[in-house]
């Protein structure tokens, strides 16, 4: 087989605006096990939305982007139902910036050669298909936005818009995560950022240029975070996944408390996720865990575990239809550090 021969599927995304899904969630909230906890997931979400003196915090970890979720992150931002995003750099890079300059994830299987893939350049996400060449130019880019800029330190946040500012006059494909972020002043965090095409991309921007470069300051990233928590006082959680994004997120309460501010707990939470608590983790803690580090208040909140692929267009459709985002505030986050 040829290279066009595994890469001839792409990827469609799910569209949450054309799929109401209210009523199977309503249908789901008399049910048991996991499905009662997404409706339960899905009511705490719209409450969410409701709260006007609520500021939204999406965080998401793990390869739902490449795997179909694209659009609704996109859509989230667009129609204001999240006000800030915490993400794992391959999450903003290799997915979402990545498409945005014409390239695609392709459907595959796992039941596949892996050393034939090596050999035709093609990297595997379980079934989903990459072309590492794509990648390499996802890279590239990268570093030519470096290149343009002062050097000096960079907040991810930062770099990353100037990443949305690219696409305005560049994209091949409107609409990206990254792009409307930009356009609607909705701030991205990575706080591993150079975990991802865009590390690759510093690299060669740094390697060419040892003594004046950019560099990404996670510290920075933390305290801009923190002051988005401190802006908003009352917050909610939206959690795809674990990890960094999660714990960063809800670290903020924390800083806050050490900036001598004095700023409540986040006062909702969703986890989505199929990590598992018994190695004492559960991908960063349970959210009445994080209760005890005086993260998060465990009045309003749910662990769905479930596969996100599976659940989240559910969640994400029901809160869309239900309306309650139409009478938001536009928070504008990005405007704190203009």
């Amino acid at each position: 087989m040829k290279k066009k021969d595994y890469l001839k599927r792409p990827i469609r995304h799910v569209d949450i605006k054309a799929i109401d899904a209210t009523a199977i969630i309503d249908a789901m909230k008399e049910m048991s096990f996991s499905a009662r906890d997404l409706g339960a997931a899905a009511e705490i979400y719209d409450r969410m939305l409701a709260d006007r003196k609520c500021a939204i915090i999406l965080t998401i970890a793990g390869s739902t982007s490449a795997g179909g979720c694209m659009q609704i992150y996109a859509d989230l931002v667009r129609h204001h139902m999240v006000d800030a995003v915490v993400a794992t750099g391959a999450t903003i890079v290799d997915m979402d910036f990545f498409e945005a300059l014409g390239f695609r994830h392709y459907r595959g299987t796992p039941q596949v050669d892996d050393r034939e893939l090596r050999r035709l350049y093609i990297d595997r996400i379980y079934d989903t298909y990459i072309d590492e060449e794509a990648l390499q130019a996802c890279d590239r880019t990268v570093k030519a936005i470096a290149d343009t800029l002062p050097p000096r330190p960079y907040s991810s946040r930062e770099f990353i818009r100037e990443m949305g500012r690219h696409l305005t006059a560049h994209a091949k494909k409107k609409d990206s995560l990254v792009q409307v972020a930009y356009e609607e002043d909705v701030p991205i965090f990575c706080p591993a950022f150079s975990d991802s095409s865009a590390g690759f991309g510093l690299v060669l921007h740094q390697h060419e240029r040892p003594d004046r470069h950019v560099s990404i300051d996670s510290v920075k990233d933390f305290l801009e975070l923190t002051k988005v928590k401190i802006a908003a006082k009352t917050t909610g959680l939206l959690m795809i996944g674990g990890g960094v994004p999660k714990n960063f997120a809800q670290d903020t309460v924390i800083c806050a408390e050490v900036l001598g501010k004095d700023v409540p707990m986040h006062k909702y939470a969703i986890q989505i996720t199929v990590a598992d608590v018994r190695d004492g983790a559960c991908s960063s803690s349970t959210l009445k865990e994080a209760a005890s580090w005086g993260k998060v208040d465990v009045t309003h909140e749910q662990m769905v575990y479930a596969e996100a692929t599976s659940v989240l267009p559910l969640l994400a459709s029901y809160a869309y239809h239900r309306g309650s985002w139409k009478k938001r505030r536009h928070w504008a986050f990005s405007k704190l550090f203009a």
